[in-house]
Parts: structure tokens; sequence; C-alpha cells
């Protein structure tokens, strides 16, 4: 007998019922970090498309700040995730000489609603510590929420591998606890100093 939310009888065990949940995971990047990721006429970013059948989206403007927004199976989301974090590291390596340009550390902004910063850090830091401890990437919750946003950002870095096992194990813990409330969305370039500066002129 089939079950009220259709889950049985989908391959059966609970890893491929997981897989079948749609993520979508918000990342904040610079314009050189976005620049590496579209590639030469979106070359790059239609590859990583491709071969991860995520659906990727880079927000608009000319703010030095956009969104990434990664959506889809998690096995896609986790194989975009890290498509972009080894072109990252090619990209920083290509800078430097060839020798140091192996493990230059990438670091990834995750923008996570602040609703469910509380069990990524879990009592008394506890989760946040097991996380670093088993992927060895150094990860940051930032303790103050982006301008005009109830989210807030997580920094990931470390080599692309551990980088990696840590987006996997986050999105682990924010699919366990979905965001509580309504979820106001980080714009990048709504920043207050714009605002400012318009209120002044208005003045003016």
């Amino acid at each position: 007998m089939a079950s009220p939310d259709g889950l049985s009888g989908v391959g059966g065990s609970p890893e491929e019922t997981e897989l079948s949940i749609t993520l979508t995971l918000r990342m904040l990047m610079h314009g050189k970090e976005i620049g590496s990721i579209i590639g030469k006429k979106g070359e790059t970013v239609k590859r990583i498309r491709e071969q991860s059948s995520a659906r990727i989206t880079i927000s608009e403007g000319s703010c030095p700040e956009r969104i990434t927004t990664i959506t889809g199976s998690t096995d896609a989301v986790f194989r975009a995730v890290s498509m972009i974090a080894f072109k990252l590291e090619e990209d920083l390596g290509a800078g430097s000489d060839g020798v140091a340009a192996g493990r230059a550390p990438v670091t990834l902004r995750l923008v996570i609603p602040a609703s469910q910063c509380g069990s990524l850090i879990g009592k008394a830091g506890a989760k946040i510590r097991e996380i670093r401890e088993s992927t060895g990437a150094q990860v940051q919750v930032a303790g103050d929420l982006l301008p005009n946003s109830t989210e807030r950002a997580v920094t990931v870095s470390g080599v692309p591998d551990t980088i990696i096992q840590c987006v996997r194990q986050i999105c682990a813990v924010i699919l366990e606890s979905p965001p509580k409330g309504a979820t106001i969305p980080y714009h990048p370039g709504l920043s207050l100093g714009t605002i400012l500066l318009s209120a002044n002129q208005v003045r003016g």
C-alpha cells in the first residue's frame, strides 16, 4: 500500500529518496569569481549546467557582489558546487607560479536563512565544530544579518575536496531543519550606503 506522502516504493532506500529532494543553494560571489564561473561568452557556466544538470542563475546588476543560485536534486547541486570550487581553484592558481598553484584555498560564501543558522551552529557550537573537524574545512557563520534581509553568510574555505564535503554536511542540516517564518532574501546592491546616498541627494 502506498504511503500518503508517496515516498514509499520510490527506489525504496532513504538515500534514493533523499536524492529526489530539490535543493536550492545561494552563494554570494565577487565580480572576479563570477567572471570565472561564467567564462568566455558564458561557456563555463553552460558546461557546468550541462554536466551537473542543475539550474544555475546569476543575479543581474552592476554591483561588485552577485548571488549565484543553484537548484536541482541534491546530487546535481553537489556536482555543480564541486565544478565551481575546482574552477575557482584553477583560476586562483593560474595567477601564481606553478608550485604554489596546486592548493590555493578556495572560499565559498553560502547565503542561508538566519533561522537555520542555529541548527548549523548547534548547541554551544557543537555541530559546526563537528563539521569543521570531520571535513577539515574552515566554516564561519556571520553574526550579523546581510543588509535588508533575514539571511546570513556562511563562509566555507579550504581545498575543493574539503569544501564539497563541508557543503554536503551543511545541506544535510538545512534539509533537516527548514527555515522558520518568512525569509527575506538578500539582494546585493541594496546596501545602506546607496540608500543614504540617495537620501542625501534628495535633501540636497
